[in-house]
Parts: C-alpha cells; sequence; structure tokens
C-alpha cells in the first residue's frame, strides 16, 4: 500500500505516530506506528528496520538524532471537526468563526430552513432531520467537538443522550442555570455516570460576560481552543491537501512541513503546506513573509525538475526560515521566529 493509502486507512480511535528521517543518507525515508507497533516503512530493509525501537521512544513534534540521522516524530491527529446541535442565531457566527480556523463544521438542524442558512453561512455540511436520527450517523472521535445550542431544554436532552458516551473532544452545552440543572439531572436519570455529566462544558464558553450571538460565539470557539491546545498536541496531513495528494490531475508538487520551531513563529512543528507547479497552494504554514519565502524556494524546486521523475528529482531539503533578522525588522514583519521546513518533492 502507498504511504497515503496507509495513513487514510488507519484506526483513529488508536495511538498513530509518523516518523521521517529529514537529514542525511536515509533522509525520506518514513514509518508508521499504530498502537506502539510499526505498521508500514517506506524501506523495509532501511533506516526504520534498525532503529524503529530508538524513533518509537522520541517526544512527539520533535526533531530528534537517531542513528547520526535527524528524524522528526509526530502524533497523527484526524481532521479538526465541529459539530453544531441547533441552527439558530448563536449558531452563525459559531460557523464562521470556525471555519477560519480550520475546523470541518457540520450543522444539524430539524428545520430546512436553518440548515440552509447554516450552509450559506459557510457550513460544510447540513443534516436537516431530528438530533438523535442525525447523531447516530456521527461516530465521533477524539477530534470531534460537540456543540449544543438548539432551542429547548428537550432537544439538549436529547442531543447529549446520544452525545455523552461517543468519542469526543469537547461536549458543550449553552442554557440557563436551570436548564442546565434539568438535563444534568435527566443524564443522572439515565445512568450515565457523574464524571461524564461533569465533563459537559455548561453554560458553554469561557467566562467573559458575552452577550451578543458574535460574543457568544467567540467565548465559545476560546473554549474549544483552550481545550484543543490543553491535550497532546497531534499534526497529521490535513484533508484539503490529502485530497489534493490523492489527486490524479496533480503533477509534481512539494510538500513542505514545518519541523522545528523557535520564537514567536505563527505554527507549530507539523503544520504543512502543499506547493504545486504554478504556485499554487493548499493549506498554510502561517502566511506572511516566511511562507511567501517558502512557496517560492519550493517553485523553483519544481522548475528544476522540469521533464524528470519526480522520485529521481530532488531529496528532501531542509529549509532555514530565519524572521528575526534586521531586513525583516525593518520590512514590518514584527513576528519573530525562526523555523526550519522540510522539502520534499511528492
Amino acid at each position: 500500500m502507498s504511504f497515503y493509502d496507509v495513513i487514510s486507512e488507519l484506526n483513529i480511535n488508536l495511538e498513530n505516530r509518523l516518523f521521517t528521517v529529514c537529514k542525511g543518507d536515509h533522509a525520506g525515508e518514513k514509518m508508521i506506528v499504530s498502537a506502539g507497533e510499526p505498521v508500514w516503512m517506506s524501506d523495509e530493509a532501511g533506516f526504520f528496520s534498525v532503529h524503529a525501537d530508538d524513533a518509537v521512544s522520541a517526544e512527539d513534534g520533535s526533531l530528534t538524532l537517531i542513528g547520526g540521522e535527524r528524524v522528526f516524530a509526530e502524533l497523527l491527529g484526524n481532521e479538526k471537526k465541529i459539530v453544531i446541535c441547533g441552527a439558530g442565531h448563536v449558531s452563525m457566527p459559531v460557523i464562521e468563526i470556525a471555519k477560519m480556523m480550520g475546523f470541518h463544521v457540520t450543522a444539524i438542524d430539524d428545520r430546512e430552513k436553518f440548515v440552509q442558512n447554516a450552509l450559506d453561512h459557510g457550513a460544510d455540511k447540513g443534516i436537516c432531520s431530528g438530533f438523535e436520527e442525525a447523531l447516530a450517523g456521527i461516530p465521533g472521535d477524539q477530534d470531534t467537538f460537540f456543540i449544543i445550542v438548539t432551542r429547548g431544554h428537550m432537544s439538549d436532552s436529547e442531543c447529549l443522550l446520544s452525545i455523552v458516551n461517543k468519542p469526543h473532544a469537547y461536549v458543550g452545552m449553552i442554557g440557563s442555570r436551570r436548564k442546565v440543572g434539568l438535563v444534568k439531572q435527566m443524564l443522572a436519570d439515565n445512568g450515565i455516570p457523574q464524571d461524564v455529566i461533569d465533563s459537559v462544558h455548561t453554560p458553554i464558553g469561557l467566562n467573559i460576560g458575552a452577550e451578543t450571538p458574535e460574543e457568544i460565539a467567540v467565548a465559545i470557539l476560546a473554549e474549544i481552543i483552550e481545550v484543543k491546545n490543553k491535550t497532546r498536541k497531534s499534526t497529521g496531513i490535513p484533508a484539503d491537501i490529502m485530497r489534493a495528494l490523492q489527486s490524479e490531475k496533480r503533477g509534481p508538487s512539494v510538500l513542505a512541513t514545518i519541523i522545528s520551531k523557535k520564537g514567536s513563529s505563527p505554527r507549530a512543528a507539523g503544520t504543512r503546506m502543499l506547493v504545486e507547479e504554478g504556485g499554487a497552494i493548499t493549506g498554510t504554514i502561517g502566511g506572511g513573509c516566511a511562507e511567501a519565502t517558502v512557496i517560492l524556494y519550493a517553485s523553483e524546486v519544481l522548475r528544476n525538475i522540469e521533464g524528470k521523475e519526480k522520485n529521481e528529482a530532488a531529496g528532501p531539503v531542509i529549509m532555514n526560515v530565519d524572521m528575526t533578522g534586521k531586513d525583516v525588522a525593518e520590512s514590518g514583519m514584527i513576528c519573530g521566529g525562526a523555523i526550519e521546513v522540510l522539502l520534499e518533492v511528492v
């Protein structure tokens, strides 16, 4: 199986990790580990056949020296998803902000007009049906964030009963103290363990005194960011990049991956961007001058391999982008920091 096929078929409820040799004689070799066991190596007789155990002990999101080679280790997550139960007035700014943050958003409501409004505001998917029926088709996983903002506590109860035993990263429910109390008692009466009930974020959102739908949306997404970033960081190949990589129409491209960062650079290690011929990109490694520099270099790499087979063209290259120098400061780019970016022809 190809690397992308293996990634696509991993069990999302297991711990999956990816290791890449970034520099040295074995640059470009990869290994996928699931539940602590190697399940795929790009070269069965290569680097990881000897150094698999050493690699598995590496810290995720780190660039580590193993067997004299620089190896990048990362925990593979899945696409971050938000499922919104209820497509009323609060949900619209939630959808818009969540999309800006890169989430895949599903909106559920039993009113067709409201579902269409959610799609018009940017939701990736709208489901018009009863909440219990719709949620039965959403399995959940450790990268799914559920938001319950329906029009009444009966619907809230229905949603919570459907959600609390699913795998999830977050469950939040809007409501007054009285409404919250009624719903929590209902959960207890239905045999839901108290620790599960206590894990529900309700009233939903950070307590910032939010009043308008837009302010409430900010409070909800801020709480989700807080929860997301307190857990073990995962990276992986975003869905839009994976789709582009698997497209039959794609020509030679460069996959750019941040493998280390220092200072206040905007994106973490493991962030990816795909640069195609002509400079078209999918994804982002943070924008600004750093991203522009990487795109220019990747485009030059692609021009240099024109007419060659991609596996004969160029091995992985580590590019250093320093945003702390005098020239950067004088240009007004004040974010600072430095990143190392692994460029692989794919």
